[in-house]
């Protein structure tokens, strides 16, 4: 959720504005793979709006003929101009179809490119784990980059598009004014002068104080938009929440404490959009009898010239026309203002991500753990931990001076009290925890597999459920339904082509045994547990702690857990003990040869494990 913090951090960012936005533009620009496409693009779109605005002009040129024909009842010469119009109605649509395709495959474009780099920087070295435990961190990055990414980029091309087109126009536009509108005679008292192109000096003025007005009145809708964005995300936050632990929530009974909570995170979506409205309505005001007078405003101040008889009614309309196109391009900061601010918003939120991945990967260079892949100095494949030293991101030490060595194939329980580390250390080990100091030396990643106590379990078919993180048709039917019989669930096998959301359809203690079957799928070299058997009965527990004496015998062991009964199967414990300046880590005692679990296997499981070993000999 968002705090105080944020939304000030947010609000006066550490860069200016520009420059926040120059660094989502110069990255897909200079990008390797994407500039020569981006600047492709970019130039079809400038063409395309230069054609349009070439078809503004020669539609100048036709009000101004086609007037003087009704003015001179020129029957031949309205019919011509008839004509004339029809062929620029055709040429508006294509150049407007055309520059309407380009920005759109530009926005789309820009919007994939900065996308895929946000997701790559979140994902990289398990970032997306990390974030949550970084102080001030931006929050609610899927928002940032779902949502804000798409109008941060598609309010840019066409906020970029319209103040160009503004700027083509206003220069095609203002000769034509000046030429048109001639001089001013005025007379001060005695003293006479005259005022050239008076009608460019008069659009100027009437944009200027529109702007001037426009920036006080709505000067407040920038920081209301970014507090908007910011309600909104977190009352989104609140509903997927919800939606996760709609199971928990049901069985407490807690839906009327929920209620007041999505009352409560609703509440600021709507007070902040009452201060919105309430912005909008007062820039209402002005860009109401703004807009209705820019109409009038030009006839009125180039009559004087029309009734000495100085200029036709085509050359009137002509003036109003081109005054109407130079106010427009000179009031493009009127008409876009509540845009401009919406889009600011939208950019600072994705800019404030970017600068949270800069501070995640400062603090990991300062507060680094060395983790080192591959074999030690004698060529051995072992996890050691070195002088190695665990804390949290605000410095806090949870794990102090800790010195161990495993080798290949060894099993090891690490047990210790609740709060000394144990999971941390798992994360460190993982390099998801970069917090601390020392080296970790592990083996080559490629032969590590993690088991948290509540298995990942991905969308879509049980097949690739299982199968994750490998492709789902990397393992034949065969291996797959023996894995499942082997861990006791052969009533799966059936469904293995079944999309469903199985994170729900299997019970916790299901999934635990499905994350076991993906072991013996992948058969990694080194098996890390945390409390990974937490939902099974001592039963289900002995079979599926077996498979690292028959099936995965070879393979090391490192595991977390309470459950009684575990340290039979495992070579020897390591102990953590709590201590003031943090917990020390300690071989405890050496557990002899494990006996046999108590009882049989079931006939299932029995079945299963003569499947599994027939189909690894076939292999």
């Amino acid at each position: 959720m968002a705090d105080t913090t944020e939304a000030q951090a947010e609000t006066a960012p550490r860069r200016g504005f520009l420059q926040r936005f120059w660094r989502l533009a110069r990255g897909y620009y200079a990008s390797p793979q994407d500039r020569r496409r981006a600047w492709l693009l970019t130039i079809a779109v400038i063409v395309l709006t230069l054609a349009q605005i070439l078809v503004q002009v020669r539609f100048n040129l036709w009000n101004r003929d086609f007037f003087n024909a009704l003015e001179n009842r020129d029957r031949a010469a309205f019919f011509g101009q008839m004509w004339m119009f029809g062929a620029l109605i055709v040429a508006a649509m294509v150049t407007a179809v055309a520059q309407l395709w380009a920005r759109q495959a530009l926005m789309l474009d820009w919007r994939r490119w900065l996308v895929h780099r946000l997701q790559g920087r979140w994902l990289e070295g398990g970032r997306h784990y990390q974030l949550n435990f970084m102080p001030d961190a931006a929050d609610n990055p899927d928002q940032r980059i779902s949502e804000n990414t798409r109008w941060a980029t598609a309010m840019a091309v066409d906020l970029l598009v319209g103040l160009l087109g503004s700027i083509l126009t206003l220069a095609s536009f203002l000769g034509i004014l000046w030429t048109l509108s001639g001089p001013l005679h005025m007379a001060f008292g005695a003293n006479e002068f005259e005022i050239p192109g008076y009608m460019v000096w008069a659009a100027l003025l009437y944009a200027v104080v529109g702007s001037v007005l426009t920036w006080f009145i709505g000067g407040p809708m920038v920081d209301i938009n970014i507090r908007r964005n910011e309600a909104e995300s977190n009352h989104r936050f609140a509903l997927i929440r919800m939606r996760e632990s709609s199971e928990g929530i049901a069985l407490i009974r807690g839906e009327a404490d929920e209620e007041r909570g999505l009352k409560r995170a609703f509440g600021q979506v709507v007070a902040v959009m009452k201060d919105l409205y309430g912005s909008e309505r007062r820039l209402m005001w002005l860009t109401s009898a703004y807009g209705m007078a820019a109409g009038v405003v030009p006839i009125l101040v180039a009559s004087p010239r029309y009734f000495a008889g100085a200029i036709t009614l085509g050359v009137l309309m002509q003036i109003t026309q081109a005054f109407l196109e130079v106010t427009r391009s000179l009031n493009w900061f009127v008409d876009k203002f509540p845009i401009l601010a919406d889009w600011r918003s939208h950019v600072e939120r994705v800019a404030a991500l970017e600068d949270t991945f800069d501070e995640a990967e400062a603090m990991e260079a300062e507060q680094r753990i060395t983790v080192t892949e591959g074999p030690d100095e004698q060529g051995r494949e072992i996890l050691a931990f070195r002088d190695l030293q665990i804390g949290h991101s605000d410095g806090n030490v949870v794990i102090q001076e800790a010195n161990a060595e495993i080798k290949a194939g060894e099993k090891v329980l690490i047990v210790g009290e609740s709060g000394t580390g144990k999971s941390t250390l798992f994360r460190a080990i993982a390099g998801l925890w970069p917090w601390g100091a020392g080296e970790i030396r592990i083996p080559p990643r490629d032969r590590m597999m993690f088991m948290p106590q509540r298995p990942y379990i991905p969308l879509g078919s049980l097949r690739a459920a299982l199968a994750y993180p490998a492709a789902p048709k990397k393992f034949p039917d065969a291996a797959l339904a023996a894995a499942l019989e082997r861990c006791g669930l052969p009533h799966l096998v059936p469904r293995l082509e079944e999309e469903d959301r199985w994170d729900r359809v299997l019970s916790l203690g299901e999934q635990q045994r499905l994350a076991f079957a993906r072991l013996l799928l992948h058969r990694p070299r080194w098996v890390f547990l945390d409390e990974a058997t937490a939902a099974l009965d001592e039963e289900n527990q002995d079979v599926m702690m077996n498979l690292f004496r028959e099936e995965l015998a070879e393979s090391a062991l490192v595991s977390i857990g309470h459950r009684p009964g575990l340290d039979a199967y495992h070579d020897r414990t390591l102990h953590l003990s709590r201590a003031p300046d943090g917990a020390r880590l300690e071989v405890r005692r050496r557990v002899g040869p494990a006996p046999r679990p108590k009882g049989k296997a079931g006939p299932l499981v029995a079945a299963g494990r003569g499947a599994l070993r027939r189909m690894l000999r076939r292999s």
